[in-house]
């Protein structure tokens, strides 16, 4: 009788055993789920990302950016990075149909890329020529030289700012590109004279603009609308475009590109204006001066503020020194005094566009110092040519009024101006996509 109960007290401890043992194995045990988990995060962890630039891998390479110096030559370059003279040879020869190596120039900037072996060698070498194309030297497999580009992405700009000094540092201080003046000068061209805008004057510009690397901005696309305000008044440019063209009009429908300039160059300031009985800076005597003085640095291009025929080109001792004369139409004569020189095949008869340059500011003839005198005459007299007014060279057609307001008044809406009541309902009655 013991001897069955001590039997059967062995059986349960081993039995009892056994399952504190299949217990111990099962929750040791590592589960397949988690195994996997466990190595995918492992190996995300540990393995690197891989990174790109202009399609050619890079993580794995080590990178060496430079600048290239007065005298430097892609032969040299590459043979201070390993490169053998019978390859650099054959680079020669490779590029050639691609990129011209002697253009290669002092201040542009390069990058060479060389493996992380204990002996480095050079894998690639791009060549920047702007900020959006490279050349690249290709030494990875058999080798290759191609052009490359980063991608450019579009933004939509918003410039507001107020003028204290001139547009360009308004544009400045306010952190926008400042290349945004070139196009704005070029629309109100025939409005606003930029180097008299005033204290206190304000513009507002929609506008796209060109990005590389998401931030570095390589380019002024197309304005969109813009309101400038000067000398108490409203100047609205709006492109709409008829029969193919497009043209920048203001909020009436008049083309702000007129038959003339409102000035023949960039300058300093206005030293004299038209006074019928001004006293002469170096004769010292009442005489009218039938013109503009406009101070500039010796050498400043002089443009023909409208398209027309050269009927004089001479020179003056005691009076106009180097002048051009312009015959604009039948009623609008145009004339440049005191130049340094002419431009290049510059002659009487000569045709001249709007905006060429038919010479450069001087001071020859009799004058005290650097400056154009700038003459307009209609109908053969003298007129103030600050107080000229021109007309639009192509007015909108009444064929696209319609069109043009609903344009408009979408765009001074989205210059923060009241949408008209009548737009606005045309707007909702639009029908709209589901969702």
């Amino acid at each position: 009788m013991m001897r069955s109960l001590i039997r059967k007290w062995y059986w349960w401890l081993a039995a009892g055993l056994l399952l504190a043992a299949a217990v111990v194995f099962f929750c040791l045990r590592p589960q397949a789920k988690d195994t996997a988990s466990d190595n995918g995060d492992t190996a995300s962890d540990t393995q690197p990302q891989a990174e790109y630039m202009l399609g050619l891998r890079i993580d794995t390479l080590q990178l060496e950016d430079g600048r290239i110096k007065d005298g430097w030559s892609l032969s040299l370059l590459l043979g201070r990075y390993g490169v053998p003279a019978r390859v650099i040879d054959q680079v020669v020869k490779t590029a050639k149909p691609v990129f011209d190596v002697r253009r290669i120039q002092s201040g542009h900037d390069y990058i060479a890329m060389r493996t992380l072996d204990s002996l480095p060698r050079l894998r690639y070498f791009l060549y920047k020529e702007s900020r959006t194309d490279y050349v690249i030297f290709d030494f990875a497999d058999s080798l290759q030289v191609y052009r490359a580009q980063k991608e450019v992405l579009m933004k939509s700009q918003c410039a507001e700012g107020k003028v204290e000094h001139s547009l360009w540092k308004s544009l400045y201080d306010n952190g926008y590109n400042t290349t945004l003046a070139n196009p704005l000068s070029d629309i109100y061209a025939w409005q606003i004279d930029f180097f008299g805008i005033q204290k206190g004057d304000g513009y507002k510009v929609l506008y796209d603009e060109y990005f590389v690397d998401d931030s570095v901005s390589v380019g002024i696309g197309e304005i969109h609308a813009a309101v400038f305000h000067h000398n108490g008044k409203e100047y609205f440019a709006f492109p709409f475009e008829q029969d193919g063209f497009k043209d920048y009009f203001d909020e009436n429908g008049i083309n702000l590109r007129k038959a003339f300039l409102k000035a023949p160059l960039k300058y300093s300031r206005i030293s004299s204006r038209f006074n019928p009985s001004r006293l002469h800076p170096v004769l010292k005597i009442r005489r009218p001066h039938l013109g503009v003085d406009y101070a500039a640095p010796t050498g400043t291009p002089v443009v023909s503020i409208g398209a027309g025929v050269v009927t004089k080109k001479a020179f003056q001792k005691n009076g106009a020194g180097n002048y051009v004369t312009i015959k604009h139409n039948g009623t609008y004569t145009t004339t440049y005094m005191h130049l340094s020189r002419y431009a290049p095949g510059l002659a009487v008869g000569s045709k001249v566009s709007q905006g060429e340059v038919i010479g450069y500011v001087g001071a020859t003839g009799l004058a005290t110092g650097p400056h154009l005198d700038f003459r307009v005459y209609r109908n053969g007299q003298p007129i103030d040519p600050l107080k000229m007014e021109s007309p639009p060279s192509t007015p909108l057609k009444e064929a696209y009024r319609d069109s043009f307001e609903l344009v408009k008044k979408h765009l001074m809406a989205d210059l923060g101006y009241a949408l008209p009541a009548d737009t606005a309902q045309i707007a909702a009655s639009q029908p709209t996509e589901q969702p």
